[in-house]
């Protein structure tokens, strides 16, 4: 694997995590609290594996620019601040929500997975479009 090939496990990686959240949503609401528990730690770490792969080939390229026209450059960048302010906003509401879990105050831990579940199904799928807006369909042309 080379630095080329980060972006697409990236997107990989986003996608798997959005996947385990939903998977943990059906799971809570049907009452299999085991497999909804390592639905989410999973998604928990698809998460931290996407951002350490993230920095690194940041780290390493830096910036990225799009490179779309038209209709699509004001849809990338405005799909881009919202995910970036929301990433940001993700990682102290998945701590927190797993931490209450973890301590079983599950009175908290649902008060507030309310509104982790969706910022962070967000912040998932919107890294996966801004992928492909950035890249093409998985395998359709290398990255830079």
């Amino acid at each position: 694997m080379t630095i080329a090939d980060l972006p697409a496990l990236n997107a990989t990686l986003n996608a798997t995590s959005a996947a385990l959240l939903f998977a943990g949503y059906v799971c809570i609401r049907g009452g299999r609290r085991r497999a909804h528990a390592a639905c989410m730690l999973t998604a928990l770490l698809s998460s931290t594996l996407f951002l350490a792969s993230y920095l690194t080939y940041h780290f390493h390229v830096g910036s990225v620019p799009y490179r779309g026209g038209g209709f699509t450059r004001p849809l990338y960048f405005t799909i881009l601040i919202s995910h970036t302010i929301l990433a940001a906003a993700v990682v102290p509401l998945a701590l927190v929500t797993v931490a209450r879990a973890a301590r079983r105050r599950f009175d908290r831990h649902v008060a507030i997975a309310r509104y982790t579940l969706p910022v962070w199904l967000y912040v998932s799928l919107t890294g996966v479009v801004i992928y492909v807006m950035l890249y093409g369909p998985p395998g359709s042309r290398p990255a830079p």
